[in-house]
């Protein structure tokens, strides 16, 4: 499996899998995050949860909520809120689409994964995400199936 160039680059420390089961991710956007030092060291640990996290708007700026990263073991008294709302950072213009659609039309800013870019710069990958109903679910599981079943099917061909 080859890598892109942008994938290889980067050094992911938590993915969202359950966001591509429960959104239809129409758009993505690469965003900066606002962390203190005992964030950015549990990070670097591979530490963090992002499966209930959902950015949206606070006073004026982009905030991604409930994303979980734990203490770091050695931060003292020093150590950082488990939970609390972290800034995104984004163009105005970016940060308007997004909050407009997301108001608008009701789509979720949903966060899909978060990793170290080449320059060791903590990042976020934003998805914007329409809701699935539980017959879309269905039908991807479906579709998912129909193509693994019939992968086999051609490589039992090919033998």
């Amino acid at each position: 499996m080859a890598q892109t160039t942008r994938e290889a680059a980067r050094k992911s420390v938590a993915q969202n899998r359950k966001a591509f089961h429960n959104y239809a991710i129409e758009d993505r956007l690469e965003a900066g995050i606002v962390l203190t030092g005992t964030e950015v060291k549990s990070l670097r640990e591979g530490r963090a949860n992002i499966a209930d996290a959902h950015a949206g708007e606070m006073d004026g700026e982009l905030y991604l909520f409930n994303l979980h990263i734990p203490e770091y073991a050695g931060g003292n008294r020093f150590n950082h809120e488990v939970r609390r709302p972290r800034k995104l950072l984004v163009h105005r213009r970016e940060m308007a689409r997004l909050l407009g659609a997301a108001q608008r039309e009701g789509y979720t800013l949903v966060p899909l994964s978060i990793y170290f870019n080449k320059r060791g710069i903590a990042k976020v990958e934003l998805g914007l995400g329409k809701g699935k109903k539980s017959y879309d679910k269905r039908e991807a599981i479906k579709d998912r199936d129909w193509k693994r079943q019939k992968e086999r099917l051609f490589r039992k061909d090919q033998q």
